[in-house]
């Protein structure tokens, strides 16, 4: 069940379809994404995850594992990124989702996006 969960998780990401991703999370969750400030709730997380959305062109995520608890869910793999000169770089990524209800009340990225804004 994470894995399919996961994947339209993700697919909305990729799409970057933010109603979409927004479904995803409780009203009033938390959001940290790498070092960047911890976002808490749907309108702040909308605005950041907005941001950088517009930052890049697209994303790709490959889920290598994950592990479901009733209350959590942990992934890692490698995101591809699509700079909007259209190069790409992959990165490696890991989170630790929180759960409520069946929706991320807590979602913690571990990744050095640093290289995504380097010069390719």
């Amino acid at each position: 069940m994470a894995n399919q969960w996961l994947q339209q998780l993700f697919s909305a990401i990729d799409a970057k379809d933010m109603p979409r991703f927004l479904e995803f999370l409780v009203e009033d969750a938390v959001f940290r994404f790498g070092n960047q400030p911890l976002r808490r709730g749907k309108q702040d997380i909308g605005a950041a995850v907005g941001a950088f959305f517009d930052s890049i062109e697209a994303s790709h995520h490959e889920v290598a594992d994950s592990w479901a608890h009733p209350d959590h869910v942990i992934c890692h793999g490698l995101v591809t990124y699509t700079r909007k000169d259209a190069t790409r770089i992959t990165l490696p990524f890991a989170n630790i989702l929180s759960l409520r209800g069946g929706l991320i009340k807590s979602y913690l990225i571990f990744a050095d996006i640093s290289p995504l804004f380097t010069a390719a």
